[in-house]
């Protein structure tokens, strides 16, 4: 293998991960398949991380004899509330360290797992009215999916498997008859 194509593999892994390496978030347009791989690569690697993720911060309390409850101070810790910090200190680690620097940036703020996954969401993914519009947007471009001049039937077959991968990624479902139709109908005459 020449250092080209190790440099290519290479790169490819930093985006795509590995079983031993995360997945980088690169780019919004990168996004619906990180979010994939990323929820996939952590409940390999652990699933109590991605269980933080989904609940969120635990609050290490104390109740007092007066019933009242308290956070616990950090000197009363037992070896289960150590843990319990612990992986959610793992699970915000491991989403930041998934993140470009660039990107990395404008998520600072977020102090825990759960609030770091649902603001990249939110950004990334963005409300009904901008998921709907991304919707639209990719019938559109199933609707109008066509071969261009000079390209080989691979890119053509790639890049129509990109269109479908997205459409199914952002909730639409298209009839396997109709998918099929729409790429024999978009193949090049000769």
């Amino acid at each position: 293998m020449d250092s080209q194509t190790l440099t290519a593999h290479q790169e490819l892994d930093t985006i795509m991960g590995t079983t031993t390496q995360i997945s980088r978030l690169l780019s919004a347009e990168g996004f619906p398949e990180w979010k994939y791989r990323m929820e996939k690569y952590i409940k390999m690697k652990d699933f109590k991380i991605w269980r933080s993720i989904l609940k969120g911060p635990v609050r290490i309390t104390t109740t007092l004899k007066n019933g009242d409850v308290i956070d616990k101070d950090i000197d009363n810790y037992t070896e289960e509330d150590f843990e319990k910090v612990e992986q959610q200190e793992k699970a915000l680690d491991t989403l930041t360290m998934a993140l470009s620097p660039d990107i990395t940036q404008g998520f600072r703020e977020y102090s825990s797992a759960k609030a770091l996954w649902e603001a990249l969401i939110e950004v990334y993914e963005g409300n009904e009215d901008m998921k709907k519009s991304r919707q639209d947007m990719l019938r559109q471009k199933f609707n109008t999916f066509n071969y261009i001049l000079g390209e080989t039937l691979e890119a053509q077959l790639q890049r129509f498997i990109t269109l479908t991968n997205e459409m199914s990624s952002a909730g639409i479902s298209v009839p396997r008859s109709e998918i099929n139709k729409k790429l024999l109908n978009s193949l090049p005459k000769a």
